[in-house]
């Protein structure tokens, strides 16, 4: 089962991912983490990405496919993989069809207010990705991975917020359209786990056609 999950910042996608590739044993990818993964291998694809990365550039599309591609040859993506970031725009859509056929897409929705409520208390750490939140029990400013200090993300700030999420909107209207009727859109308001209840039974639908 090949999916992707499209949702703006703090509609819980990161969340749903995990959840998903434990229950259907298929792996969760994001270009973010691959491209923390590449930099630190040292490869020359690893070095074209940091120096884009280094500049404050975005990652060429080009280059991101390639990063993509390898990934997408290892072994634990043979029964499907979930990608959790991308595509972002209708070209890079537009590349991922040429090399695999994606059997349904889901896109989070959720109201601008909880999503800027979430995005003001979400916390990043800068050594692994992990994120948390202010609002979960236990939070201390630390990393329940590695122990960094988390930090906030400027556009998480609710001046940012607005537009931030505007840009996102503007984004996926295209990918909706450019797959159609693949396209499952699913409320993540509440908990992850009723987000996740949602999603669970067409997956396993989709999964026993397959």
């Amino acid at each position: 089962m090949k999916l992707i999950l499209l949702g703006a910042a703090g509609s819980g996608k990161g969340t749903l991912a995990k959840q998903i590739s434990a229950d259907f044993h298929i792996p969760q990818i994001s270009t973010g983490d691959l491209f923390r993964e590449i930099v630190k291998s040292g490869s020359e694809l690893g070095e074209l990405v940091k120096s884009y990365i280094n500049k404050g550039n975005l990652v060429p599309n080009e280059v991101t496919f390639k990063v993509l591609q390898n990934r997408l040859k290892k072994s634990d993506c043979k029964n499907g993989y979930i990608l959790d970031g991308f595509p972002r725009t209708l070209q890079q859509a537009e590349m991922l069809a040429k090399l695999t056929e994606i059997d349904v897409v889901i896109s989070l929705e959720l109201g601008f207010a909880e999503l800027e409520k979430r995005l003001v208390s979400r916390r990043l750490c800068p050594s692994c990705g992990e994120i948390d939140n202010t609002n979960h029990a236990g939070y201390n400013g630390k990393c329940r991975k590695c122990s960094a200090t988390l930090f906030q993300r400027d556009d998480d700030k609710p001046e940012a917020i607005k537009t931030r999420l505007e840009v996102y909107k503007s984004q996926v209207a295209p990918l909706i359209n450019f797959y159609g009727d693949k396209v499952q859109s699913v409320s993540s308001s509440g908990t992850p786990d009723e987000t996740y209840s949602r999603v669970k039974t067409f997956l396993k639908d989709l999964e026993a056609k397959n």
